[in-house]
């Protein structure tokens, strides 16, 4: 299974109102896995930079004015999200731009059924609580020190991580590991049973192991019962 962890920045909140794409980060998973190929591109947006997302971003129409336009890129983009799942968080505010600009570009845009939402996720394993990418990173343990700033990649790269929490994949991990480890003190390396170090007490009563061994006797030397128990001494 392939599945693209996708992270964008914008100039703004609305693509409907002339907000674009200044950026985009993704990571490819194939089973749950890191393949080690990314996707990361500045995008011109042709307008310029409102101060309250330069402050999200720290992306200025300076930095981004020598950088290719939607356009320029949109087969590339195309082509790494071909056929995989793309997984975003709050991912109606990404998908509207990505579906904006690809409007623009004379393209199809990319269905909703093909996006899995780690927001809604999150809210509907953690109700009620904050469901941000930062304070996911805080819940699962995941270093985010870096994030001075909103960036498109490391925001993917720290989405994966937080994406296999949610589906569980380390604490199956860690249940696997215990059971091993479970399996490892109760067996020796050929994997016969260890003893006890203090055995447990009989269940049965010194009256009822009398009468079995009575019952043995019964049967004769040749009884199976003497493989495992000792034979009775000669009276």
């Amino acid at each position: 299974m392939r599945e693209i962890i996708l992270d964008t920045e914008t100039t703004g909140l609305d693509p409907l109102r002339g907000d674009r794409l200044v950026e985009i980060g993704g990571i490819e998973l194939v089973n749950q896995f890191p393949t080690g190929r990314t996707f990361h591109v500045y995008i011109n947006p042709e307008r310029d930079m409102p101060e309250e997302a330069f402050r999200v971003h720290g992306l200025s129409a300076e930095f981004l004015r020598d950088k290719p336009v939607f356009a320029a890129v949109v087969d590339d983009f195309i082509s790494f999200a071909d056929g995989a799942k793309l997984v975003i968080h709050n991912a109606s505010f990404d998908m509207g731009f990505i579906n904006a600009e690809l409007k623009r570009a004379g393209r199809e845009p990319i269905g909703m059924d093909r996006v899995l939402d780690t927001l809604t996720m999150a809210r509907r394993k953690f109700p009620g609580g904050s469901n941000s990418l930062d304070a996911l990173c805080s819940r699962f343990g995941i270093d985010n020190s870096k994030r001075t700033k909103h960036g498109a990649l490391l925001d993917a790269e720290l989405l994966a991580d937080v994406y296999i929490e949610l589906i569980g994949g380390r604490q199956t991990s860690l249940v696997l590991a215990d059971s091993r480890r479970s399996a490892t003190r109760a067996t020796t390396g050929s994997g016969v049973a260890s003893p006890r170090e203090q055995p447990l007490a009989p269940r049965l009563s010194v009256e009822a192991m009398v009468a079995h061994a009575a019952f043995i006797a019964e049967m004769g030397e040749k009884a199976i019962w003497y493989d495992i128990l000792p034979k009775p001494e000669p009276g």
